[in-house]
């Protein structure tokens, strides 16, 4: 006679993911006494920094914030006159200034702060660290097997793809991958820019800069600690950047700068005088309107569910509002998951792809040939 195989672990509901989308789902559900396990491959919260500054709308992740109790928490945490925007031309010329009046509804707040105050809000264990799901395969009546890389699995009765752009939890849904956008980043910081990078500090001002030309620019933007995040873009073959050692901060910085040929010295600093290693990123999207039928007891949110490009800002306001949405929806449906998650991705798809569209239609219009008046004539209009 064999022995039965012991069972395997069991979680109601496995979010895969600690960003900013699986943790607000997290904790809305936390607020409404539903427990889940969220599960993330970073060895701790700690293990690499969380990128710059997000500007959190009024009409997304803020509710979403609103939704998690946590809003007040929020706001003493925002970057006072971090929605100032600058915007310059090629030659280093101011094309439009808008200071921070403190009237916008787009705070601006340092990503691993965010997060920080979501994870805080958590009860201890409710992330499990260093943990990587490879895949997961359907067991019937909405239940999952989750494979995971050191050869060990669990079972869950709702799993939520809250891992980004190469979700392993999105083939359940989709055959839909990634496809890269035309533009390339590579990242730089200036610490301390105030004291050790004046006319860097100068240039980019209080909060956000975008200093843009045909098919590249130079976009930037405070932190509340005083060092400066700048992001040089580029319109380019996919395979560019595998043509620059980034092992060697000096070549690197010379085969960027060499795409911004005749620009203004003051904007080329900002990569000249970076501090540490440049950071390449290709920028990739899901096709605008990417969705799925309904397949029991699984859905996505966030960058796995509709990844766009970055230029509209609304990708981890997207990950908060499906987040705390789909606790909100579970919380209202209990005991029928299928309703919630119908309920769920019946508003999640429309606004994804509205996002998604207009995302493009910003990248297009930032880099157009006669950037930045694309930018320049946006603002205005919103401004006037």
């Amino acid at each position: 006679m064999t022995t039965p195989a012991p069972a395997l672990p069991h979680h109601p509901i496995a979010i895969v993911g600690a960003g900013l989308g699986g943790l607000a789902l997290a904790r809305v559900l936390h607020v409404h006494g539903i427990e889940a396990a969220v599960f993330d491959l970073d060895a701790s919260p700690a293990v690499r920094t969380q990128g710059g500054m997000l500007d959190i709308h009024d009409d997304s992740g803020q509710v979403a914030l609103r939704a998690a109790r946590l809003y007040d928490a929020f706001l003493a945490r925002v970057h006072a006159g971090g929605q100032a925007t600058r915007v310059l031309d090629q030659r280093g010329t101011v094309r439009l200034e808008l200071p921070d009046d403190g009237t916008g509804g787009r705070p601006e707040i340092d990503r691993g702060d965010l997060r920080d105050l979501l994870l805080d809000s958590l009860p201890d264990g409710t992330v499990r660290w260093g943990v990587k799901v490879t895949g997961a395969r359907p067991l019937g009546a909405g239940r999952h097997e989750v494979a995971l890389a050191d050869g060990s699995a669990f079972t869950t009765d709702l799993l939520v793809g809250a891992d980004g752009a190469w979700s392993r939890i999105r083939p359940l849904l989709s055959p839909a991958r990634p496809a890269y956008t035309g533009v390339s980043f590579v990242e730089a910081d200036l610490p301390a820019a105030d004291v050790r990078h004046p006319e860097s500090a100068r240039v980019v001002g209080g909060g956000m800069l975008f200093a843009l030309g045909a098919g590249r620019g130079f976009l930037a933007h405070r932190e509340p600690d005083g060092s400066l995040h700048v992001y040089a873009a580029v319109e380019a073959p996919e395979d560019w950047l595998d043509g620059i050692d980034f092992t060697d901060t000096e070549a690197a910085k010379a085969a960027v700068l060499k795409e911004f040929d005749g620009w203004d010295e003051s904007l080329k600093a900002l990569v000249t005088d970076a501090d540490d290693a440049l950071v390449p990123r290709r920028i990739h999207a899901l096709p605008v309107g990417h969705r799925w039928d309904r397949v029991p007891g699984v859905t996505l949110l966030g960058d796995a569910a509709h990844l766009m490009s970055p230029f509209a800002g609304e990708g981890a306001n997207l990950a908060l509002l499906d987040g705390a949405e789909l606790g909100l929806a579970l919380a209202a449906h209990p005991g029928d998951t299928e309703a919630a998650l119908a309920a769920y991705e019946e508003t999640m798809f429309p606004r994804g792809e509205f996002s998604a569209a207009d995302s493009a239609q910003s990248a297009a219009m930032l880099f157009r040939a006669d950037a930045p008046q694309g930018l320049v004539d946006m603002f205005t209009a919103d401004h006037g």
